[in-house]
């Protein structure tokens, strides 16, 4: 819990870095940081801690990547959530993506990661590479995605389905493929030694 969510605090940081000098861009979501606490006096020797966030706890997006609700959407912080996603999912070229961004106004926290490949920068995988899947499929760019720069997922998406719909096509039935190993490479053969 604390690697994942310290993790996609570190992708935060350069994101904000990034985002935050261009004009009109404004503030940036922040994902507050999380410290594992041990206890030894305690029946449970380990406990995470975090700031406590006040005021209206929204989720900007579930693991799948769906949209739960128009905040996500509407908002300037549901957007920009939308954008951090675009942003860690193209910087990874397609390998990670923050998920489960939720939290009070920019301050973010209980976040997700999703890879594509399992032990991808040390990750078990806490969220299906579906969900990866999903959000290229799902995500709308914004003006946020615009000012950053980054690449339409859309038509990257329909190219690729596209391209794999035209490979299962293109592939030989199961039944019109014929054997074409040669008789002599079918029938053992006799091995010579030689010394050297």
């Amino acid at each position: 819990e604390c690697y994942v969510q310290n993790t996609a605090r570190e992708y935060a940081k350069i994101y904000a870095a990034e985002a935050e000098p261009l004009e009109g861009f404004g503030e940036v979501p922040e994902i507050i940081p999380i410290f594992l606490v041990h206890r030894p006096a305690n029946n449970i020797p380990y406990a995470t801690v975090e700031e406590e966030l006040v005021g209206e706890f929204v989720k900007y997006s579930v693991r799948d990547g769906k949209e739960v609700n128009f905040l996500r959407r509407d908002s300037e912080a549901g957007q920009k959530c939308c954008t951090f996603q675009h942003w860690v999912y193209e910087k990874t070229n397609g390998s990670l993506l923050v998920t489960d961004l939720q939290g009070v106004g920019m301050k973010l926290t209980d976040v997700g990661i999703a890879t594509l490949a399992k032990g991808y920068k040390g990750f078990k995988g806490n969220c299906s590479f579906s969900f990866i899947e999903q959000f290229r499929a799902l995500h709308q760019c914004n003006k946020y995605c615009e000012m950053l720069g980054l690449k339409s997922l859309r038509t990257t998406h329909q190219k690729q389905r596209k391209a794999t719909s035209m490979k299962i096509k293109n592939l030989p039935n199961s039944s019109t493929i014929k054997q074409t190993v040669p008789k002599k490479a079918r029938e053992p053969r006799d091995f010579i030694s030689s010394e050297h």
